[in-house]
């Protein structure tokens, strides 16, 4: 093939590497990019239920999907005795556990797992904190959020009541629901305020967080991609001389 004084002569070894890369570093600018546009989605529902009013939960089963995001409202008492610890939680640099309450809904058997906020782990870890959870009638508020089994995928659950595991590494909804023998809600509460006042950290992240970061990782996969096109059509390109046209 020729182009101007130019003939694009393709050698095997950089097509087949060309071949082979091109389609790689297109399906991770797409996969960062598929990341970024699932982020956008979930903040912008998150953003129109935050103006909505309160929901109750009560002793009804909830529908997780259409309850993600809500901000919601119970009121009960805390089972400490089914309380867990989530290890392996980063605040601010420093290491810790998500304090995690099951909340006794009034007048009910049903349960509410309660994000009550990050503890630090301590200069011993084979010292748990020392958690205060009140024995009181509490009214609890925050954002309802469904842990997904891809991220919090439970390790080893607690065999039976009296052999309660108290730090989990990860949460799954079901294990949790199969450790124990009273009905669960299919959502946990990240709570934001209660009465009484919990005295534990509340930061939780937004679902656009670090969205500018995989759009910056797609936009890199890409220009690798138009980089590694260039550099073969330039390598495989060589300047016709008088001879070389003479002899065409």
């Amino acid at each position: 093939m020729q182009i101007l004084n130019y003939r694009f002569r393709p050698r095997f070894v950089p097509t087949l590497a060309t071949l082979l890369l091109l389609p790689i570093l297109i399906n991770l600018g797409l996969w960062q990019s598929h990341k970024a546009d699932k982020k956008q989605a979930l903040q912008a529902l998150y953003d129109a239920r935050e103006k909505s009013p309160f929901i109750q939960i009560g002793s009804l089963q909830l529908d997780p999907e259409t309850l993600q995001y809500s901000k919601v409202v119970a009121r009960g008492h805390y089972d400490a005795a089914h309380q867990i610890l989530l290890d392996n939680q980063i605040y601010q640099g420093k290491a810790g556990y998500q304090v995690i309450t099951p909340l006794q809904i009034e007048g009910s058997a049903m349960r509410v797992l309660v994000y009550r906020g990050w503890v630090p782990v301590g200069e011993d870890r084979r010292v748990l904190p020392l958690l205060d959870t009140p024995q009181v009638l509490v009214e609890v508020k925050g954002m309802a959020h469904v842990p997904s089994n891809k991220y919090f995928e439970l390790g080893h659950a607690a065999d039976s009541m009296s052999q309660w595991q108290k730090v989990w590494q990860n949460l799954d909804m079901q294990k949790y629901q199969s450790a124990v023998k009273f009905p669960v809600q299919p959502v946990a509460i990240l709570m934001e305020t209660s009465v009484p006042a919990s005295g534990y950290v509340q930061d939780w992240p937004r679902p656009d967080l670090k969205i500018g970061v995989n759009r910056g990782y797609a936009l890199q996969w890409y220009a690798m991609s138009v980089a590694l096109v260039l550099i073969y059509l330039v390598t495989n390109l060589k300047k016709i001389d008088h001879g070389d046209r003479s002899n065409a």
